[in-house]
């Protein structure tokens, strides 16, 4: 039981983490002091993809579930739910290259939209 437990939390962290790869530059102009961990994050998530390469949350799930006695929760939320989104069927080299790149744009736009804003000057006599 213990370890079905684990191996949906780390099923969690892991789609939380892609989520904050993707989206979490949009995080910054609320919290701009996250920047570091994020952009180590993006760069990472962009390796994994760009380079074909698992990330180490993969093998933490599957030790996790084989511990549980197989695949987890048969028909439950999280491999129902979760599991197609993280490790899609059509995942070929091609398309996880491709998502790779798109990581790399949305947190170019997100990092120009966060901070972009910030640093225009101020018109004279407007508003501050």
């Amino acid at each position: 039981m213990a370890y079905a437990v684990l191996a949906d939390l780390t099923a969690l962290l892991h789609l939380a983490f892609i989520v904050f790869v993707v989206a979490g530059g949009f995080l910054l102009r609320r919290w701009p002091k996250i920047w570091s961990a994020h952009l180590a994050a993006a760069v990472w998530g962009a390796y994994v993809s760009l380079a074909n390469e698992v990330c180490p949350l993969t093998p933490l799930e599957k030790w996790f579930s084989e511990r549980a006695g197989g695949a987890g929760y048969p028909g439950g939320f999280i491999e129902h739910y979760l599991m197609p989104v993280i490790y899609p069927e059509a995942l070929s080299p091609e398309l996880q290259r491709m998502l790779g790149v798109g990581v790399i744009l949305a947190n170019v736009f997100a990092y120009a939209w966060a901070f972009g804003r910030r640093h225009r000057p101020r018109r004279a006599g407007g508003p501050r």
